[in-house]
């Protein structure tokens, strides 16, 4: 018989800080339990990265009881996010484990999702240790839900089963699932790419059509590496193929490096008790000193929009906040670090809606993630250009010739409108 209920009036009280496990590790039967708490307890702040599933926690009803504190928005939790119940802390991801270590976030209890405990006790964080270990050591109280399907990884995610407080036991598949198909202009992106990166690179790659288009034109390379803070689907045919080896790697050779792992069941299966690949924290991994030891580091991120000074908002359409600052930074300057590395930003020319990504002013209030200072490659679907030791009036022309046919002109035009126009 498993383990199925739970009082968290024991551990939660008014005022209280909570950390909820996130990514395809989110907690969701944890969840149920406090949402029941509804009526007992008032000003409980939570905090989390992206998670799956409808946050009921976020809706007006629940607002007198619970606060939510965003480390990263997901597309669950954009509709709520009002920057008064709901809100958004900018951090950088290599940074959030020291707000939990240090006490500038002190937290009263950790939420997390884990493997059963193996024959000496310990079980694992599986697919999330990113800033869900340091949130667990720090926390006063440890809930866990421990799941029979969570695959047992290795690294740094092992929690001894002494250390946790209370527990509630399931059996259910994990969230997420494998990535969208790209289009035909982020498959050619991905071949611009893919000619840009030499056999040994160490690659950082996320989530989403560009990062997997990438991924799908390297099946010829030679000797990859990877250290980044997430992987998915895509990779796993390049591990399988020997195109992925990690052999050349100066921080954790042979190892499949990163902090956490989203994806199908498929990826979950090759991860349990897969001694190739190791999940430690993001303080550890994103730590743009250590990911710079690595050969060749080829970052490839993504943004919302850049200017033509070359200005990445990348966490927001003006005012209105839609993921997190993220490990963009950390490994867009790694890669400069890098011997022989490759800071990429890679988007279509416009968004699905057919806005232009590249333009004369970012929309007001948007973020900037990365600055013009740290931008070296950009990549579009009609070609590539580097901005390293490039003038504003240089990378103005590149990035002209990156956007869409029907907004050179208009781009030109603004150029001159809103620069040169203000030369007294």
């Amino acid at each position: 018989m498993k383990k199925n209920n739970l009082d968290l009036s024991r551990f939660v009280k008014n005022g209280d800080r909570i950390f909820i496990h996130g990514g395809a590790a989110t907690p969701q039967k944890l969840i149920s339990e406090l949402l029941k708490l509804k009526d007992t307890v008032k000003n409980v702040t939570l905090y989390h990265l992206h998670t799956h599933g409808s946050p009921d926690y976020a809706k007006p009803e629940y607002k007198d009881t619970f606060n939510v504190h965003n480390l990263f928005v997901g597309s669950n939790m954009r509709p709520y996010l009002d920057y008064d119940n709901v809100d958004y802390l900018p951090c950088f991801l290599s940074e959030i484990g020291l707000l939990f270590r240090r006490k500038i976030i002190p937290l009263d209890v950790a939420f997390v999702q884990v493997s059963p405990p193996d024959r000496h006790g310990y079980c694992s964080l599986g697919v999330s240790v990113d800033v869900a270990k340091s949130a667990f050591e720090s926390a006063k109280y440890r809930i866990a839900q421990i799941n029979s399907r969570m695959p047992r990884t290795h690294g740094d995610g092992q929690v001894h089963i002494s250390q946790i407080n209370d527990f509630i036991e399931c059996d259910e598949p994990l969230a997420g699932g494998p990535p969208e198909e790209p289009n035909a202009q982020e498959l050619q992106i991905g071949q611009h790419i893919a000619g840009l990166i030499e056999d040994g690179s160490t690659l950082q790659t996320g989530i989403g059509c560009v990062p997997s288009s990438v991924l799908m034109a390297l099946h010829s390379h030679k000797n990859l590496g990877i250290h980044s803070e997430m992987w998915t689907d895509p990779v796993l045919p390049l591990i399988e193929k020997g195109v992925v080896t990690n052999s050349l790697k100066k921080v954790h050779p042979g190892k499949t490096l990163a902090t956490f792992v989203v994806g199908s069941q498929k990826v979950f299966d090759f991860l349990h008790d897969n001694p190739s690949c190791i999940m430690l924290e993001a303080t550890y991994v994103n730590q743009p000193n250590v990911i710079a030891r690595n050969p060749k580091v080829v970052a490839i991120n993504s943004c919302v929009e850049i200017d033509l000074t070359g200005q990445v908002c990348a966490d927001s359409v003006g005012h209105r906040i839609i993921s997190g600052v993220g490990g963009q930074m950390d490994f867009m300057r790694a890669a400069v670090l890098s011997e022989g590395g490759k800071p990429i930003m890679a988007f279509t020319s416009r968004s699905k809606k057919g806005s232009p990504r590249i333009t004369s002013l970012l929309k007001s209030g948007a973020g900037v993630v990365t600055t013009r200072a740290h931008m070296h490659y950009v990549v579009t679907e009609y070609g590539y250009s580097n901005l390293a030791g490039l003038s504003l009036k240089q990378r103005a022309k590149a990035l002209v010739n990156l956007a869409h046919p029907e907004d050179r002109e208009n781009l030109s035009r603004q150029w001159f409108e809103v620069y040169k126009s203000h030369i007294i």
